[in-house]
């Protein structure tokens, strides 16, 4: 079952409170305050998983809580701070708060984490009290309470492309003759009422992920069809590829119309590059020719058949050509969005000519700054 969206209740531990604690020693009839402070709350992270695939899990567990931290003891013993508590998702997770809509963070890779719910700070015991004029204090602090909230968890598919399509336009064929990936397909509109994934494999080491979304209808930016269930699934495609089939009764109006529907969900969606695909290519007689369809800012056309095989080569190398172009371009964007950072003056060490000698530098000093 694909879930990508699911609500949960999480809930950081409270921290432990201070103890109000005095010394008894032998001997030593006064020995003062001694009471130690109360451990940290646990807290809650949500973190990307490779191995996970959809949000199926929250849908069974609800709500996620961080046990509290224990609370100080004598001797200036501070309590043990609780664990944390993370949840699992698959990269490609946003996740914002239930209640106002704010976005926390989103997970885009394995290993990355993001807190949700911070654990509550522990209690100051007595011990911290102790002053010259006040020096048997009894005050000590609670632990402050854990935070907790309702967060929203939305998956959108990480792939480098995306099949954009009418029902029936032949997307869960494509699919399956360039991945593995077996969707179900039949002759009937909304077969595939789930996102699928599949890998494209190029040999030496090349693959993509393509991704197949179920049909888009007129209206789909409005909810109606399957509409804005599964059209986020395609913000975070690199590259959109329209399916358009050649025995269509209108050709231009169906591609038209489908380019309409991604601009008015989304602006940036709408400028994201895309290649035009005339599918079912065997339907058409012999001496027919292959529609001609006006696309404005196509990177290129192509008339493919998955029954037949015929343009399938072609179309992986030119999937393959297209979505290296836009990895490298978002690397060179994401390398001048990061400044390079220079060291003031003072901090700078100038060294001189022999390799073997520089400036003194003591260890104490760094490790006082």
């Amino acid at each position: 079952m694909f879930i990508d969206r699911a609500v949960v209740r999480v809930t950081a531990g409270t921290g432990g409170s201070g103890a109000s604690s005095f010394a008894r020693f032998k001997y030593k009839p006064k020995g003062g305050p001694d009471g130690g402070d109360g451990g940290r709350g646990g807290s809650v992270f949500v973190e990307g998983d490779a191995n996970l695939a959809t949000l199926l899990d929250y849908r069974y567990r609800t709500h996620w809580k961080a046990e509290r931290g224990e609370h100080g003891r004598g001797k200036t013993q501070t309590g043990a701070s609780a664990n944390d508590v993370v949840m699992p998702v698959p990269p490609g997770t946003e996740i914002r708060d239930a209640g106002t809509g704010d976005l926390i963070g989103e997970v885009l890779k394995p290993g990355q984490r993001i807190l949700v719910a911070r654990g509550g700070r522990g209690g100051r015991g007595n011990a911290h009290f102790a002053t010259a004029t006040h020096q048997a204090p009894r005050e000590w602090e609670p632990g402050d309470e854990g935070q907790e909230r309702q967060v929203e968890l939305v998956l959108k598919l990480l792939a480098d492309v995306g099949l954009v399509g009418e029902p029936n336009a032949g997307k869960s064929t494509l699919l399956s003759v360039l991945s593995a990936a077996r969707p179900k397909i039949a002759d009937y509109p909304f077969t595939t009422l789930e996102p699928n994934l599949g890998v494209m494999g190029l040999g030496q080491g090349r693959s993509i992920v393509v991704a197949d979304i179920p049909g888009i209808i007129e209206g789909a930016h409005e909810g109606k069809g399957l509409g804005l269930k599964f059209l986020q699934h395609v913000e975070r495609t690199r590259v959109l590829a329209f399916l358009v089939p050649v025995d269509a009764e209108n050709p231009q109006a169906m591609f038209d119309q489908l380019r309409t529907e991604i601009r008015e969900y989304s602006a940036a969606l709408y400028q994201k590059p895309y290649v035009l695909l005339l599918s079912k290519r065997d339907l058409l007689p012999d001496d027919a020719a292959v529609p001609r369809l006006s696309a404005p800012g196509a990177r290129w056309t192509l008339a493919v058949s998955a029954a037949s095989g015929a343009g399938i080569d072609e179309l992986r190398e030119q999937l393959w050509q297209l979505v290296q172009e836009e990895r490298q371009a978002n690397r060179d964007l994401e390398a001048d969005e990061v400044p390079a950072r220079r060291l003031p003056d003072e901090d700078r060490i100038e060294w001189g000519d022999d390799p073997g000698t520089g400036p003194e530098v003591h260890v104490e000093e760094l490790l006082d700054e």
